[in-house]
């Protein structure tokens, strides 16, 4: 029986082991397999949501085994290390319980297709000190480990003088780092509800930080220009042409040797590929560590290969590469599962083009701005508020949809609501 493996349970590796699930591992036609480091999926673009505790992973994560039960496919816990072209195997890291105990060996898994959607982590290029005195919100344990500080923070500013402030430094302009700020202003003031009196978002001082000439440098100048705006209304202060040189305990050290003061830094100013991905020595990559494919999304070195979402450089015929986002690794898992079973066919396979339906960043409760149809227009529909705010909800929801179905999601979604309505607005453990 052929087995088909995808490393990588983000977007685009989860939508994807759910199409091939449904098609061939029920009827028992091939063997798919998800495999993973992480025992439950979150959706990133609400990663910044999970470090403020506005979400929850152990209520609205997707646990993987449940839904390999569910969809067909198998999945196995663990972080791939190494990868055999010839013999077509991967090598997966032994694991071990959070005492150390090894709990499985180091071990192999062979495949007929291997789908590499191995997503991305921060990259802090090297800069002195960002490592040992930043957060990054790569995974939602990380987003967890941030959220824990958090609070321990606010416990502190809450028993201080009305004056002191808690002060927050974001690197990073970018559609993370601009959406983790306002969100930090609505949990601020939620938090004097639930036992805090004295909190509020007057008592947080917020530095976003941007080496650029603008904040959202990939979205229209529109769009930035009214984030800008409204960040700037809640209190943000937003530092345009200012690169980091260093971090630590206190701060950030940056052009100049100016010194911005933070209690808590948040590094969210790039991304790159996993550093593994360079050291297998097997694949052509660009600046970034991401795996350059052929137009099908297939790998240089092996058509039984492919490489989709942020791991993936894949070049436009005008030019231009697929951007790192969330709607790309929708399409290309899409564009994978058409040619698998392409390929099985005999057909030809297709290309990928990739469709950008626009962009939306979501400033928590305030204010949501961004534009749509931007390939079937000349230039861009500029929305914002209610709108973009039901639009931003709507693409989630897709995503629950192809991962769950619609009835199923539809029950989730209900279910989701009226958790809402009776338990905490935000986590506080």
């Amino acid at each position: 029986m052929k087995t088909i493996v995808i490393v990588g349970g983000g977007a685009g590796g989860l939508e994807l082991a759910t199409q091939l699930g449904h098609r061939y591992g029920k009827k028992k036609l091939a063997k798919v397999i998800l495999v993973d480091r992480n025992r439950t999926h979150i959706w990133k673009p609400l990663l910044h949501e999970v470090a403020t505790g506005s979400l929850d992973v152990s209520t609205d994560g997707v646990v993987y085994r449940a839904h390999s039960s569910a969809h067909h496919y198998q999945f196995q816990l663990g972080t791939m290390i190494g990868l055999e072209q010839k013999s077509k195997h991967i090598k997966l890291q032994a694991l071990f319980d959070d005492e150390g105990k090894e709990v499985l060996p180091e071990r192999e898994l062979t495949f007929d297709t291997l789908i590499l959607a191995v997503g991305s982590v921060s990259n802090d290029f090297g800069t002195p000190g960002v490592a040992e005195n930043s957060y990054f919100l790569d995974s939602h344990q990380q987003a967890e480990r941030f959220q824990s500080a958090l609070l321990n923070q606010f416990t502190r500013i809450n028993q201080q003088s009305p004056d002191c402030k808690l002060q927050i430094a974001i690197v990073g302009g970018g559609a993370t780092g601009v959406e983790l700020a306002a969100e930090l202003y609505r949990v601020a003031d939620l938090l004097n509800v639930y036992g805090m009196p004295d909190m509020s978002a007057k008592r947080i001082k917020i530095d976003l930080i941007e080496a650029g000439s603008r904040i959202l440098p990939a979205l229209p100048e529109r769009i930035a220009k009214a984030a800008k705006r409204e960040l700037t209304k809640l209190g943000v202060v937003v530092k345009e042409h200012v690169r980091v040189t260093s971090a630590d305990e206190y701060g950030l050290v940056a052009n100049e040797g100016i010194r911005i003061q933070a209690d808590i830094t948040v590094w969210a100013a790039g991304i790159k590929a996993p550093d593994f991905i360079k050291k297998l020595a097997l694949f052509e990559t660009n600046r970034s560590g991401q795996i350059i494919v052929k137009p099908t999304l297939q790998s240089e070195i092996d058509d039984q290969i492919y490489v989709i979402g942020d791991c993936c450089a894949c070049e436009q015929p005008d030019g231009s590469w697929v951007p790192p986002r969330a709607q790309s690794a929708h399409q290309m898992a899409s564009l994978v599962y058409k040619n698998i079973v392409l390929s099985e066919q005999g057909k030809p396979l297709c290309d990928y083009i990739y469709k950008d339906h626009g962009s939306l960043v979501n400033l928590s409760k305030y204010s949501t701005v961004g534009s749509l149809m931007g390939n079937l227009t000349q230039g861009s529909m500029f929305i914002e508020g209610r709108i973009a705010r039901l639009i931003y909800i709507s693409l989630y929801r897709m995503h629950q949809i192809a991962i769950h179905g619609w009835m199923k999601a539809t029950i989730m979604i209900l279910a989701h609501k009226i958790g809402r309505s009776v338990k905490p607005k935000i986590k506080l453990h």
